[in-house]
């Protein structure tokens, strides 16, 4: 639910086998539970922690995940996205269970923020889908459910909107799945195997399981900056505009990143020459975020030259480049007064 190893829900339900017996109905095959694309407009931040100890692993053996935590958490872009409005899904054919509405969207970063104890969820959707089996969102949006207790609802029905509510601090759905009380990972539903993570059934349809591919890392946000980028700025879309007179700072916000990983981040200008880069130490410890950014806070004498600015971001990872993106902005001449 959040980006760092903090509490989860706070609901006592072991991480167990969907492995049915003979006379259980099968499990639900899900399809996507919210209205993104995954891999554009939205991405995996956390995956189901299937470590028994104090550890934390995902299904792929990686680190995408932290202690305890009992869900898949399908993160949006930034919180410019999830004000323009994005649905939650129902995965399959069920009945509501339990509808929760007013928790404020807020970060419990943000100062002032309200205690979350017994709210961790947020705005929550709980949709029985037959067989024992439950399907949990959480963090919706204040005012967004679109359902009540008692609804039957259908594959795709939108049950309310991604929020910022409960324990979290970024917009995203935390999507949970329940089979007799107990958690099961909707990547890999066999039992777990301590250190093993050969591949599993998952419970998704072959779509939602291309959509969901396993990313070892992702470039979230790129963009160029009139000063300094500051994260919640970025989360906003609201860092300064570039133009001749300002500074000229690359950003990118990554996640995902793993212990030992380089980053590099370099501008260049309009005549192909540097202009500004960085390049990170080696990570000490896996990052579920990280920003970068290069520049220089001020532009020369007599301004930028007009013309096209390109950045580029490498995440080296070894010996290969395991991640890159690359983004422009233009500058185009200032325009004298009268």
């Amino acid at each position: 639910m959040r980006l760092a190893a903090f509490a989860a829900l706070g609901i006592a339900a072991a991480l167990a086998p969907a492995a049915a017996r003979p006379q259980d109905p099968p499990a639900p095959k899900l399809s996507l539970p919210i209205a993104c694309e995954p891999g554009r407009t939205c991405f995996v931040q956390n995956y189901v922690d299937r470590d028994p100890s104090p550890g934390a692993l995902d299904y792929h053996c990686g680190h995408r995940t932290y202690d305890k935590h009992d869900g898949t958490d399908i993160r949006l872009l930034d919180m410019a996205a999830q004000k323009a409005g994005v649905d939650v899904l129902a995965a399959a054919a069920g009945k509501v269970v339990a509808v929760r509405d007013g928790v404020p969207d807020i970060s419990i970063r943000a100062p002032g923020a309200p205690p979350v104890a017994g709210h961790e969820c947020g705005n929550r959707v709980g949709l029985a889908v037959g067989g024992g089996w439950i399907l949990d969102y959480c963090h919706l949006a204040q005012g967004s459910p679109k359902v009540k207790v008692g609804d039957t609802v259908a594959v795709g029905q939108p049950l309310g909107r991604v929020g910022l509510s409960g324990e979290t601090e970024f917009p995203h759905l935390h999507f949970s799945v329940r089979h007799a009380n107990a958690v099961v990972d909707p990547f890999a539903a066999g039992p777990v195997a301590p250190g093993a993570c050969a591949a599993q059934p998952a419970l998704w349809t072959d779509a939602a399981s291309r959509a969901l591919a396993y990313r070892r890392g992702v470039v979230l946000n790129t963009g160029f900056s009139g000063g300094a980028a500051t994260p919640d700025a970025v989360e906003a879309r609201r860092t300064p505009a570039v133009s001749a007179a300002t500074g000229l700072v690359a950003y990118a916000r990554l996640i995902g990143l793993e212990a030992g990983d380089v980053v590099e981040l370099r501008v260049t200008g309009p005549d192909g020459r540097a202009v500004a880069g960085a390049t990170n130490p080696p990570l000490d410890h896996d990052k579920a975020w990280w920003l970068v950014q290069a520049g220089l806070a001020r532009p020369p004498a007599g301004g930028w030259p007009r013309g096209t600015y390109t950045a580029r971001v490498t995440v080296r990872r070894g010996d290969a480049a395991a991640l890159s993106a690359q983004w422009a902005t233009v500058i185009r001449p200032s325009v004298a007064p009268g």
